[in-house]
């Protein structure tokens, strides 16, 4: 099977690349009337190349200054590019510019075809074929063919032909089996079919009858059938031109700029983290807060830059920084940007995407920019943890860590693996969050001091109270959204033996309630109450008259009383003596053994008090598993 690639054009107006493109392969690529009649390209154009081994989609792009947005958007998923120079006319303004925008968007393979070469003489075509190697000295071209042609006489054509397919040869195939997706470029309706999409697949693939998402509308949307150059395939792939006629989609709802991707894998977002280079010959520095035009995929939306590590970007230089959108849209880590002059009148910069969806991030705060930094490694792990730090308390799906670091979908779940063996990610189990969600470890013991930080002030605020309810907690740390996921940190410092405490109340495990002398009083009093009283009942509250100044401090008090294991709280606000309720138990059980149950009656003699406390303790012995209730009599818990 032919390898399919996408080829594009590139160059300044009527250096003739759409006439070049026509005598590669017979199309002619200018098919609105305007450009018809004036004789300039205006929006991309689309032909196929077969080459045997290779099969191409070339799209041609405007050189007019005045469209090198639709040349922007023609040039998104190219793989290889050639750069188009008239022999009489030589390098201009758009040669320059198109070549940075090539830069820009990481291209790294592509030829030279030096056009007209019918109109000069053999002198000319030396002085322009200098002037096109000092041009692209540095560039991905530099070591590039430059192919002397003719469309009026057909020199050079085979030649060119001959170029393309050894520069295919050099562009390394996909290392594994991506997620689609395709930004749209055009759409138009096909009488009796509907709406039909156009665009190139840059990764992944898709079949007839698959569903995608429609982005950022956020719908998805069916594809009912799809062609490439014209002719009905089952399925597109990466390096393929596709024309995907979509299911109950109004052509005036799509619009360029769009994305077609599979579902989950994208998510619009007005702000990214970026990478951000400012050309060499730039007209002034990118500075902070500066508007700008912001080029990603097939779209085109105004922008504002924020600096993040300084106040500009030298001309020649790289720095960090966000791109706050006026509109959303739709990256993944490492993706090219352009940005030129809100005016649209020049290229300023370009760089990568390291954050697809990000927050706003403190400038000049060097903790932050140096984990920033590391979603630029070369280590995947290293993408992966950071990725996982900035997605905070959110936690990190697979699903995210192809979208934010850059990993093919198959490899992500072993390398999330690999990182939770480590202990650098941490499993959240039973949150709101997605059911495969990981925090860092970071993440984590932040939330943990922060949890320790609540009891700390808890404590010092109550010192009499051994323990606090888990409810306060989270009504404290409510700002951090999910419940569950504090009730899972609770846990997990519970197992530390950092905390102390059961499922509705804990304590810091280095904390010692400190009781005032009258408080100490007040304590033995209680205690020695209940030490003569066995399991009859005695209110609290009947310590209300002793308490004085600490009657507001009565319920902590009792609290600590049982959690020091001096008192058992039965129901209600009935206490007894723990260790005449220990022997109460072991009578029961004797009586039990010996009897087929026991009426409520009978229990109440065998405690020797009222029937409503004797009720209050038969709940209490069912709920921790010491009877049950059937019927009228109170058996044996098995």
């Amino acid at each position: 099977m032919p390898r399919d690639l996408i080829l594009g054009t590139s160059g300044h107006i009527d250096h003739g690349k759409t006439a070049l493109v026509k005598a590669l392969t017979g199309t002619d690529c200018d098919r609105l009337p305007e450009e018809k009649r004036r004789g300039i390209t205006i929006d991309i154009g689309f032909a196929t190349l077969d080459l045997g081994e290779f099969r191409l989609g070339i799209v041609d792009v405007p050189g007019h200054e005045r469209f090198i947005k639709n040349m922007l958007a023609g040039a998104t998923g190219i793989d290889l590019a050639i750069l188009v120079v008239a022999a009489d006319d030589s390098v201009m303004p758009q040669t320059r510019e198109h070549l940075e925008v090539l830069r820009l968007l990481g291209l790294r393979h592509g030829l030279i075809a030096l056009t007209k070469c019918d109109l000069v003489d053999e002198e000319t075509r030396e002085v322009v074929e200098l002037e096109i190697r000092e041009l692209v000295q540095g560039s991905f071209l530099e070591n590039a063919p430059i192919i002397r042609t003719s469309a009026h006489t057909g020199e050079g054509i085979p030649e060119l032909k001959a170029s393309i397919a050894e520069a295919c040869r050099h562009v390394a195939p996909p290392g594994g089996h991506g997620w689609f997706r395709m930004a749209i470029d055009r759409s138009f309706i096909l009488q009796g079919h509907g709406t039909v999409v156009t665009g190139s697949a840059t990764s992944g693939s898709i079949k007839v009858g698959d569903e995608v998402d429609w982005l950022p509308r956020g719908e998805k949307v069916r594809v009912r059938s799809l062609q490439n150059h014209g002719q009905p395939v089952d399925e597109v792939h990466r390096g393929m031109r596709a024309a995907i006629n979509l299911a109950g989609v109004h052509h005036e709802n799509v619009i360029r700029g769009q994305e077609l991707a599979t579902p989950g894998y994208l998510l619009p977002s007005r702000l990214f983290t970026v990478r951000l280079h400012c050309l060499a010959d730039a007209p002034r520095p990118l500075k902070h807060r500066a508007p700008v035009r912001f080029h990603i995929g097939t779209a085109e939306v105004l922008a504002t830059i924020a600096v993040l590590d300084g106040d500009r970007i030298e001309p020649g230089g790289w720095g960090l920084a966000q791109a706050y959108l006026q509109e959303p849209a739709m990256v993944v880590w490492g993706q090219p940007f352009v940005v030129r002059e809100s005016s649209a009148t020049q290229t300023l910069g370009g760089g990568q995407v390291l954050q697809p969806t990000a927050r706003k991030i403190r400038r000049r705060h060097l903790e932050i920019l140096e984990r920033v930094e590391k979603l630029w490694s070369d280590d995947v792990e290293q993408r992966a943890l950071a990725a996982a730090w900035f997605a905070g308390t959110a936690g990190l799906s697979a699903a995210d860590l192809v979208r934010c670091a850059g990993t093919l979908p198959e490899q992500a779940p072993i390398l999330l693996r690999r990182l939770l063996d480590r202990g650098e990610l941490v499993e959240v189990e039973s949150t709101q969050v997605a059911a495969d969600a990981l925090l860092h470890i970071d993440v984590v013991r932040d939330l943990e001091d922060r949890i320790l930080a609540s009891l700390a002030h808890m404590h010092e605020q109550t010192p009499v109270a051994g323990t606090h309810e888990r409810q306060k907690i989270l009504v404290q740390l409510a700002y951090l959204g999910d419940d569950r996921l504090i009730e899972f940190t609770i846990t997990r410092l519970l197992r530390q033996k950092r905390l102390i405490g059961d499922a509705k109340r804990v304590a810091r495990s280095d904390f010692k309630p400190k009781l005032s002398n009258s408080l100490s009083a007040l304590k033995q009093r209680v205690l020695g109450a209940y030490r003569e009283a066995q399991l009859k009942p005695v209110r609290p509250d009947s310590f209300a008259g002793h308490a004085g100044g600490n009657a507001a401090l009565l319920d902590d008090l009792m609290r600590l009383c049982v959690d020091e294991g001096h008192l058992i709280h039965v129901g209600e606000d009935y206490y007894v003596n723990s260790e005449a309720e220990a022997e109460f138990r072991q009578r029961l059980l004797a009586r039990l053994s010996a009897v087929p149950g026991l009426t409520v009656a009978e229990i109440r003699d065998l405690l020797g008090t009222g029937r409503r406390h004797a009720m209050i303790m038969c709940e209490y012995l069912d709920k921790i598993g010491i009877t049950r209730r059937e019927g009228d009599l109170r058996v044996r818990a098995r």
